[in-house]
């Protein structure tokens, strides 16, 4: 199954995350099919990117979307 999901980058205490789909038996961080954005919690205010055409492609083929991606994508969706 394919699902939507954070992929951790960063060094020690300053994290920065990429949203990717990736297969849901794949560890966190590793090989994914496609980064479809981005996510920096350290900005003020924070910065989400989102590509939504592919994000709905995704959602369309029967990925699912983490509970954290969700909220991202809504947040992403209001501005």
């Amino acid at each position: 199954m394919v699902v939507i999901r954070l992929a951790r980058f960063g060094r020690k205490k300053r994290p920065f995350y990429r949203i990717v789909a990736t297969d849901s038996r794949k560890r966190r961080d590793s090989g994914w099919i496609e980064v479809l954005g981005y996510y920096n919690p350290l900005t003020d205010p924070i910065t989400v990117k989102i590509d939504e055409e592919r994000l709905n492609y995704w959602l369309s083929v029967g990925a699912k979307m983490s509970d954290r991606v969700q909220k991202l994508a809504q947040i992403a969706a209001g501005k």
